[in-house]
C-alpha cells in the first residue's frame, strides 16, 4: 500500500492524516490502508490510520478523502 494519498485533493503522509482526523499534533502514526466502507456524508473513499494522540492512548481514525467527513473509534 502506498505510503502517502490524496485526501481533498492534498497528498498526505499517515501522520499528516492523523493530525487532520485529531485537529492536534500526534506523536507516531502507522500506514494508511482502505476502510472497506464509503463517506455517510458523501459517498466518497474513506482511509483509516491507527495513530497515538499521546504516549498513553491509540487511536484508530477514519477520514473521507473527498469531504471534511472523519470519525474515531473512541468511546
Amino acid at each position: 500500500m502506498a505510503e502517502n494519498r490524496v485526501v481533498e485533493g492534498r497528498m498526505v503522509t499517515p501522520k499528516r492524516l492523523a493530525e487532520l482526523i485529531e485537529g492536534d499534533d500526534v506523536m507516531d502514526a502507522e500506514p494508511i490502508a482502505d476502510a472497506d466502507r464509503d463517506c455517510p456524508e458523501c459517498g466518497g473513499n474513506v482511509l483509516e490510520v491507527g495513530y497515538m494522540p499521546s504516549i498513553a492512548e491509540f487511536v484508530t481514525g477514519q477520514k473521507c478523502q473527498e469531504c471534511e467527513w472523519s470519525a474515531t473509534d473512541r468511546e
